[in-house]
């Protein structure tokens, strides 16, 4: 238990330190002065640091949704589903859908063929 609470610290000072630096990163930017190579640098550190937040933000509000009543009514932490297992769902889903849109795909009728044309049927 004590593993997971400094798991959770760990992350949370991770999200601050990531959205502090974010929030540095769209200053400098939106301030101007840098060249274009610094500039894409930092924003390309932006957006990596934009998508850890969203995945911090993301975990923290499916630990939310875990916490439920126990038989006794108080509220009570569950483990989450692996994110792998998640991975694996998804990417399941995604093949069953790439599947279905194959599998209702009507073949396309092909153009009829031109026949050549002798001297004799040109109209001139």
């Amino acid at each position: 238990m004590a593993r997971a609470k400094k798991e959770t610290v760990k992350k949370e000072a991770t999200f601050e330190k990531d959205l502090e630096q974010l929030e540095a990163i769209v200053a400098a930017l939106e301030e101007g002065g840098l060249s274009l190579d610094e500039s894409l640098k930092r924003f390309e550190e932006g957006v990596k640091l934009s998508r850890s937040c969203e995945k911090a933000l993301t975990d923290a509000e499916k630990r939310i949704e875990i916490l439920l009543k126990n038989t006794q009514g108080a509220l009570e932490a569950r483990e989450l589903v692996e994110e792998k297992e998640e991975k694996e769902e998804d990417k399941e889903e995604e093949e069953e859908e790439a599947q279905e849109e194959v599998d209702t795909d009507e073949p396309v009728p092909s153009a009829p063929k031109e026949s050549r044309s002798t001297q004799e049927d040109l109209p001139f």
